[in-house]
């Protein structure tokens, strides 16, 4: 073989061996997007209560799903508790007819509300003090077809006249005094939300508005509400609920009053954001699936990775300030964070999708600019304390190597936490932050979400 040959096999291996040259992200803190109110979970229709109750979990395993979801050291660290009102004779707090919309109310309160007080104490135990009481229905002795469940609207909104009478600011009153009865037990609700997926019948708990009424019952609500944020109007789909933001909108009063416009992303996913200038929730959601799922990544759309891609999306193109998961723990084939099964319970790769978010971005913290070459997905926060939040989301089937540069902000050191197939939002060795660089590899199909310090 000759030298020249020689040279040019060294030169084609050296081809072949030589890494590709690292993607770019840059985080610039001088270009602010929008404030996150936190991230969240649900244990509504009785979820607290199977988590709480004497027939299931040790108290031991309670306090491991406490962790699970609202530690900020070893667990997901939620900042948001979603309540459910509930509408039913046996978990209303007016389970009967007082006699009319303006007859003296006939409220009851059993310091229970199927365990959710319970949930709510243990969670504000953890720091939590953001808590969302929603209604899927108001009792049916209110509605237009006298049942709690079935659709049905509320008797005395435009279009919805009952023989009975005028129930909206029954309606209201009951909502107000649900707050208050939480506030006996300690717990502040700080957000109030009058109705849940106004646009979907269903055979359980649901009562149908028309956006036209829903701006028309927050101006009945508002007056009454006191401090409570007042929040509109969890469609089935996003871009649903743009027809609800449209309409409170248009509407100078109800504008004033809704402070959150909140949406889930069943009938339709996120693909950018809602049409007001207020805070958005995305306040429900969770994939279609027929079993329960442990797994990060098995294509099957309802693994740990769909939730990061989800959560990424909801932050970034639908800019929303919460995001709110269905439930946190769940029976049978639930696509919830955790599968409780009698005195046990498994963990779904789903809870680390959401962990590696909401540990690590807290309440206020303000999204900033983060751009990136090579494919990724990158996010990142800066949180009042001073402390970054930058996660990067890898979706390729190759490892990608990327040099971060840091505009504008303070850092010192880089802790990675990573998600995958073998890890949960597992701590790495830290990286040293050099005159605002540093370099790191994301694995293939992976999430890191790198804690960076002054």
């Amino acid at each position: 073989m000759t030298s020249a040959v020689v040279a040019t096999a060294v030169l084609l291996l050296g081809t072949l061996v030589t890494p590709a040259a690292p993607a770019t992200a840059t985080i610039d803190g001088a270009r602010p997007h929008q404030q996150i109110d936190g991230f969240g979970f649900s244990e509504a229709f009785g979820r607290a209560e199977i988590m709480h109750g004497s027939q299931g979990l040790s108290a031991s395993e309670q306090r491991e799903i406490l962790d699970l979801l609202l530690s900020r050291n070893t667990g997901a660290g939620m900042s948001i508790v979603r309540l459910g009102i509930g509408s039913t004779s046996t978990n209303s707090i007016q389970p009967t007819d007082p006699g009319g919309p303006s007859a003296p109310p006939r409220y009851v309160w059993d310091r229970d509300d199927e365990s959710q007080v319970w949930l709510a104490q243990q969670a504000k135990a953890y720091g939590v003090n953001r808590f969302y009481a929603n209604a899927w229905s108001a009792p049916g002795y209110m509605k237009t077809n006298g049942d709690e469940a079935n659709g049905g609207s509320l008797c005395g909104l435009a279009g919805a006249s009952c023989a009975s009478g005028d129930w909206r600011r029954a309606y209201a009153n009951y909502l107000v005094q649900y707050t208050k009865f939480y506030a006996q037990e300690g717990i502040r609700i700080t957000d109030i939300g009058f109705t849940n997926e106004p646009d979907y019948t269903t055979d359980y708990s649901s009562m149908r508005f028309t956006p036209a009424q829903a701006a028309e019952f927050t101006k009945v609500l508002g007056p009454v509400a006191g401090g409570l944020k007042v929040a509109c109007c969890d469609s089935f789909g996003w871009n649903q609920q743009a027809a609800y933001t449209r309409a409170i909108e248009a509407d100078p009063t109800a504008r004033g009053i809704v402070a959150t416009h909140t949406g889930h992303t069943y009938a339709s996913q996120i693909t950018g954001p809602l049409p007001t200038s207020r805070r958005s929730w995305m306040s429900e959601w969770s994939p279609n699936g027929t079993t329960w799922n442990e797994n990060w990544d098995d294509g099957s759309g309802y693994d740990g990775l769909t939730i990061a891609k989800a959560v990424h999306t909801a932050l970034t193109t639908g800019k929303v300030n919460a995001y709110v998961y269905w439930y946190g723990a769940s029976v049978g084939a639930t696509r919830g964070l955790i599968q409780m099964n009698g005195d046990s319970y498994r963990v779904s790769k789903r809870l680390w999708a959401l962990a590696n978010y909401s540990r690590f971005i807290r309440p206020g913290a303000t999204r900033i600019d983060a751009t990136s070459s090579g494919g990724l997905l990158l996010s990142a926060f800066r949180n009042t304390d001073g402390t970054l939040a930058v996660v990067a989301l890898n979706t390729g089937t190759s490892a990608s190597s990327v040099s971060y540069t840091l505009k504008n902000v303070a850092a010192g050191t880089a802790t990675p936490y990573l998600t995958n197939t073998t890890a949960s939002t597992t701590a790495q060795s830290p990286i040293r932050v050099a005159n605002g660089a540093f370099t790191a590899t994301v694995p293939a199909r992976s999430l890191i979400t790198y804690r960076i310090t002054p």
